[in-house]
């Protein structure tokens, strides 16, 4: 495989359970070394691509390869240059956690004892206790560890880091980080949108089985519009009136307002003119990408888009 070939690809991809379309015509590219994070709630199809892509679902229609390979026909194979990790992980009761750590890695053969102690030791995990004493996030390190220690080129995370404490976030986010570095692959699916801005080179947004927006952060932001926060000598209000500039409002001694992408420069040349005594600009958060798709579904559960969260 050239490296330019994607490490995953998929055309048209389809899925159906009965008269449910998981994955309707799924496009979805992943290139080598690439951090790629997957958005959408629950029910969009985020774990039935991870399911076909680990060849344990086999598409109704339309190619998807990894690694130029059918995963539905090449399991084996493909599973020897890949690790998965699910979101909720359950583990043999009466093994302790090093015990199945050291199962599935002595499983793929060879592997670095040396880089399993060190990240038993990061993931601050103790692996002689049994598991089924364990906490959910204990049992999702047992699964990240044997996952990262595996030299594999390819990681397929569902929502990985369920159950962790903000401490072990960040130490998930410095392996991946190590991952990238060294030239692996990650496909990321997850509902922590700090964690997929930090750690994604492109990010995909999945709505009923298929991808309605997918490029890199700030692709994604020049399409969807930016908030300004600005204070002025002379009065912005005819601002208010061009077709890019949306809900326009006076704040105490400043204008608020969200101009479009394309028109951002347009309008601060615009503001230059007035006098500016103080200006901020906030882009637009993963949160408010995910919103321009999905806001509609939350007015229809009786939740406002404006009490969502703002993501740092």
């Amino acid at each position: 495989m050239s490296e330019t070939t994607p490490v995953i690809y998929t055309e048209n991809l389809v899925k159906e359970f009965g008269t449910v379309r998981a994955l309707d015509n799924l496009n979805l590219n992943i290139a080598p070394g690439e951090v790629h994070g997957y958005l959408g709630p629950n029910g969009a199809g985020k774990s039935t691509t991870m399911r076909v892509l680990l060849g344990l679902l086999r598409p109704d229609s339309g190619t998807v390869h990894i690694f130029g390979r059918d995963p539905w026909r090449d399991a084996v194979t493909l599973h020897t240059r890949l690790a998965y990790v699910p979101g909720d992980v359950e583990l043999w009761p009466n093994l302790t956690g090093g015990e199945v750590i050291d199962m599935f890695l002595r499983l793929r053969g060879t592997y670095n004892k040396q880089r399993r102690d060190q990240l038993i030791e990061r993931f601050d995990l103790d692996p002689r206790k049994k598991t089924r004493t364990y906490s959910k996030g204990n049992r999702q390190k047992v699964a990240l560890i044997s996952a990262l220690a595996a030299e594999t080129d390819l990681l397929l995370l569902d929502e990985p880091t369920a159950g962790l404490d903000p401490l072990m976030e960040t130490v998930f986010q410095d392996v991946i980080h190590e991952a990238k570095t060294a030239g692996r692959s990650v496909l990321l699916s997850s509902h922590i949108l700090a964690q997929v801005e930090a750690l994604s080179d492109r990010v995909s947004i999945i709505r009923a089985g298929h991808i309605v927006e997918s490029g890199t952060l700030s692709e994604l932001r020049h399409m969807t519009r930016t908030t300004i926060e600005v204070a002025t000598e002379r009065s912005a209000q005819h601002i208010a009136g061009l077709s890019f500039v949306h809900n326009f409002r006076t704040e105490s001694e400043r204008s608020v307002f969200e101009v479009d992408g394309d028109h951002v420069q347009e309008v601060m040349n615009d503001l230059a003119g007035l006098g500016i005594h103080s200006i901020v600009a906030h882009p637009p958060t993963l949160e408010q990408l995910l919103m321009r798709h999905y806001g509609d579904d939350l007015s229809q559960r009786g939740v406002s888009p404006d009490t969502t969260k703002k993501v740092s």
